[in-house]
């Protein structure tokens, strides 16, 4: 096949003058053509219709929600109220409308869909009280509109967490998720494609990547093929229903991308790309422009602000409160784990935390007494932790473990101010300096407070899993903090613990 070429604004791959053609075969191409065509085109058709059917549910849900609010009002409700309620479900549709609500979007967690949706019912419960105040005299007009305002976050709340865990579902069982195209095959490349596999609830399935110098794998085999180069982007996306490109660092010039890019917008294609310096790109992006020319501004967080210093307070209070509350249980798994086997009833282990700083961290000890002569070394590029060597864990210690029961001790090292409830986990002393040397950023995590729990262990990174991955996300949480990334983690470290990862 002759590779084609790039022209201005559009991708072709010309057939050389002197090449004679059957006309079965053209056909025959035409016909596979169409055939992706068709399943790119029905994939797209169902995900609009799935869109028209999720507004469907919501209208519906909001109509209930104005229905129960109205029923429940101590007196009858009069022409008014029923009118400000319809008025109510409008506006709250508009804004969801407005906040593009019914979008693709890579993360839409159960704790990111009831965020959009409380934030969206609690702006149309406001912008309808001020309307009611300024146009009637009621004295119940905020009663009213708390009543309508709870009753839909209810109802809007429980049928969208409902409808993003079934989506996340079939997501993770490959019943959706749009064919994703990956330009550039370097590193860069290569770790969103097996991101991309690891979590299929992003709803991107990588089918290939594009480059002409693609980056080799050490091991002679690669769950993503590379399909071509740049000139054969238009023969890829129709060959293989491709619906999203995402483009990542290739080798190739400025003006080729941005002729790519071009063309995937004539032939319909969804575009994401992945921004230079992207290390230091957080959630916290605001756009300006010099002339025609767009400038990222990215406002980053001060490890040693005040948000921080409120943070770390919080903690102690929280810790103190937690060790009050828990006195019994801690009391009862301290004589569990005296009567599990000899030996002492905590566990204490020097640690690397915050500014590089060693203190000992605690823990309820779970297993027998190691032989002074074991020792254990991590394999390369694994985390350690969990069960290391010869497993010694107790019978109590396994429940205990598997609950991360054991941990709880770690509130006195929050007490002390020597960890948070939430941060990067902390790591052994011998393997800190050794993994500062070859693993990517790991020092940038000893910014903040070493957590009980944190944005990688949620995540299942837990035990002997990818340590670059942990710092990854360990880094993200830093740049990206805020008390509301604290509360999802707080909430999704129930499901994480009794998930059973890592323990």
């Amino acid at each position: 096949m002759t590779r084609g070429r790039f022209h201005a604004g559009m991708v072709s791959t010309p057939v050389p003058a002197s090449a004679s053609v059957p006309v079965e075969a053209l056909a025959e191409t035409a016909a596979l053509e169409h055939t992706f065509h068709s399943s790119a085109a029905l994939h797209r058709r169902l995900w609009r219709a799935r869109s028209r059917l999720y507004r469907l549910v919501d209208v519906l849900l909001l109509v209930l929600a104005a229905i129960a609010a109205t029923v429940a009002a101590p007196g009858p409700a009069d022409v008014g109220e029923l009118a400000w309620a319809g008025a109510y479900v409008l506006v709250t549709l508009a804004g969801l409308e407005a906040r593009r609500f019914y979008n693709f979007r890579l993360h839409d967690t159960p704790t990111y869909m009831l965020a959009q949706v409380f934030v969206t019912t609690s702006v149309a419960a406001m912008a309808v009280t001020f309307l009611r105040a300024t146009t009637s005299d009621s004295s119940d007009v905020a009663t009213e509109i708390v009543r309508l305002w709870v009753f839909a976050l209810v109802f809007l709340g429980a049928g969208r967490l409902g409808i993003t865990l079934d989506q996340r579902r079939a997501l993770r069982h490959g019943e959706a998720g749009l064919s994703t195209l990956i330009v550039g095959a370097g590193t860069v490349g290569q770790l969103i494609a097996r991101r991309l596999l690891d979590h299929p609830e992003y709803g991107l399935r990588p089918t290939g990547f594009l480059d002409k110098d693609p980056l080799i794998d050490a091991s002679g085999e690669s769950a993503i093929p590379v399909l071509g180069a740049s000139w054969d982007l238009e023969r890829v996306v129709r060959e293989h229903g491709i619906e999203q490109v995402l483009f990542a660092f290739s080798m190739a010039p400025h003006s080729v991308l941005l002729t790519m890019m071009r063309a995937c917008r004539r032939l319909g294609v969804e575009v994401a790309v992945v921004p230079r310096l992207f290390e230091e790109v957080s959630n916290r992006i605001e756009i300006e422009h010099v002339g025609a020319v767009p400038l990222l501004k990215i406002a980053t967080v001060d490890p040693r602000g005040w948000q921080f210093t409120v943070k770390y307070a919080i903690d102690r209070v929280a810790a103190a409160l937690a060790v009050i509350v828990l006195s019994p249980p801690l009391a009862a798994l301290a004589l569990i784990v005296r009567l599990s086997s000899p030996g002492p009833i905590l566990y204490r282990q020097q640690r690397v935390g915050l500014d590089g700083k060693v203190f000992h961290i605690l823990k309820f000890r779970t297993m027998r007494l190691a032989d002074p002569a074991e020792t254990f070394t991590p394999a390369e590029g694994v985390a350690p932790g969990g069960v290391e060597g010869v497993d010694r864990r107790t019978r109590a210690g396994v429940i205990m473990r598997r609950l991360s029961l054991d941990e709880l001790p770690q509130l006195f090292n929050i007490l002390r101010g020597e960890m948070s409830f939430i941060g990067p986990r902390p790591e052994r002393c011998g393997f800190v300096e050794a993994f500062e040397k070859r693993v990517y950023r790991y020092g940038d995590r000893h910014r903040v407070k070493s957590g009980l729990t944190g944005w990688a262990q949620v995540h299942g990174l837990r035990g002997q899993t990818s340590l670059a991955d942990r710092v990854e996300w360990d880094n993200y949480y830093i740049e990206n903090w805020s008390p509301w990334l604290d509360l999802e983690i707080l909430l999704l470290t129930v499901p994480a613990v009794l998930g059973r990862k890592g323990a």
